[in-house]
């Protein structure tokens, strides 16, 4: 029981929540992709591209702020916090609404394309709850009830798609009115539940307000500016190439690097309000601490899951693409995204480490660099190699620019050394393993005996 309560902590809960959204979401995609035709395939994606993009610029501007200002604060600072998130998120809301009914009545175009602004203010209201309760739970560290509500949003998509193959409707619209549904039932289990605290709303302050705008005017930047890192692959591809099924071709790779951000975002997840709360205490040094621990530890258990994808990249892509996908570059631009998963730990929590310092202008900065490179990258990719194979290879060097970026920021801030994370990631899993044959050869001295 005792080794039980050891195993499910807060790092294997974080885990097993940020593990939920991408594997469900690859089943997901999978049965969209075989089930939908190519062109309501097509229009899903590219909705949830823009969703995405809009989603990612509200959660680029109130997330880390409320992790940051309520991890390791007072009640009624909290409150306060969360209070204040709540007003800027209706207010955000709004201002999407406005912008869709408008477009609505004066923009006539195909019917998908009048779906999707049809629905985007109605799905974006209805995920504010439950990306507001994430976020907070997020800030009390309780990842039980964060995996709680990411497998109630993932398994109600999942069923309500089942459902649409089931009865035959597998359509665009249809797809719509699940992912809308989905989120209107997720919602209203954070908000009965209390995990969004929507009464809060009532402490905001316009101090706060403020606060929180200051902070989120860089992070929001920083939020979509990554968002399009990851996209401007496909617009260029998509630009750059006559053949239409080369987005498709790259975008499952892409999505299928999920993989990699199951445990990233566990490990930021849970490194983020430890980091926030070290600052608090300007225990810089601690905050320093967790960074090179989580990060080095990340980067090296990352070298064999990137071994064993690399390695079986022609079976993960014939299963989850099926025969659309088969005997394309997919499974080799998929080994290209592996070769360089190793560099996403530091990249990433150099960048968080930015924001925590309360730096967030120097985050976006760094985003915005790789942004550039990877641009710049492409095009030259697709010169010299005339195939997907330089788009994807030129991704290594826009996180090299990233990581060089990082270091040479933090180090002005911060005292340590590269080689300093690899050295505790080793340390540490060092003393996990030995910790682990401890309790082992403990466990069956009693047994003996």
């Amino acid at each position: 029981m005792n080794f039980l309560k050891k195993l499910v902590n807060k790092h294997t809960l974080s885990l097993a929540s940020n593990a939920v959204m991408p594997i469900m979401g690859m089943i997901t995609v999978s049965m969209l992709a075989r089930n939908l035709s190519r062109a309501d395939f097509g229009d899903w994606i590219l909705f949830l591209i823009a969703y995405t993009i809009v989603n990612f610029s509200r959660s680029g501007f109130l997330q880390t702020s409320l992790v940051k200002f309520c991890s390791g604060a007072k009640n009624d600072r909290a409150l306060n916090v969360i209070g204040s998130t709540w007003f800027l998120g209706f207010a955000m809301v709004a201002v999407v609404g406005i912008l869709s009914f408008v477009t609505y009545f004066f923009y006539k175009s195909d019917a998908s394309t009048d779906i999707m602004i049809k629905w985007f203010a109605i799905i974006f209201l209805s995920t504010l709850p439950s990306s507001i309760g994430l976020w907070v739970l997020q800030a009390e560290e309780r990842f039980d009830r964060v995996f709680i509500l990411n497998l109630v949003g993932q398994l109600t998509f999942f069923i309500s798609v089942v459902v649409l193959i089931a009865l035959h409707q597998t359509h665009f619209q249809g797809v719509i009115y699940a992912y809308c549904l989905s989120a209107i039932i997720t919602s209203l289990v954070t908000i009965f539940a209390g995990w969004a605290k929507i009464h809060a709303i009532r402490n905001k302050s316009w101090v706060c307000v403020k606060e929180l705008v200051n902070f989120g005017k860089y992070s929001i930047g920083t939020s979509i500016s990554s968002y399009l890192l990851r996209g401007s692959d496909t617009f260029i591809i998509k630009f750059m190439f006559v053949d239409p099924s080369i987005v498709g071709i790259y975008y499952l790779p892409q999505r299928l690097m999920e993989v990699i951000e199951i445990p990233l975002r566990s490990f930021i997840a849970t490194a983020l309000p430890a980091m926030s709360a070290a600052v608090h205490k300007n225990d810089t040094a601690h905050m320093t601490y967790i960074m090179k621990k989580y990060a080095g530890i990340l980067t090296i258990l990352l070298v064999p899951l990137s071994i064993v994808a690399f390695l079986g990249a022609d079976m993960i892509i014939d299963v989850i693409g099926g025969k659309n996908f088969a005997n394309t570059a997919a499974a080799n631009v998929f080994r290209i995204f592996m070769c360089f998963a190793i560099l996403l730990p530091v990249d990433r929590f150099f960048g968080i480490t930015l924001d925590i310092l309360n730096r967030p202008h120097l985050n976006l900065i760094k985003v915005f660099l790789m942004l550039v490179v990877n641009i710049v990258g492409d095009f030259i990719g697709i010169y010299i190699t005339h195939n997907l194979y330089g788009v994807a290879l030129s991704s290594i060097f826009t996180f090299l620019a990233g990581i060089l970026y990082g270091y040479w920021m933090l180090k002005k801030n911060l005292q340590f050394r590269m080689r300093d994370i690899l050295a505790l990631g080793f340390s540490e899993i060092f003393m996990v393993i030995k910790d682990l044959a401890t309790r082992f050869k403990r466990k069956t001295d009693q047994v003996e005996s």
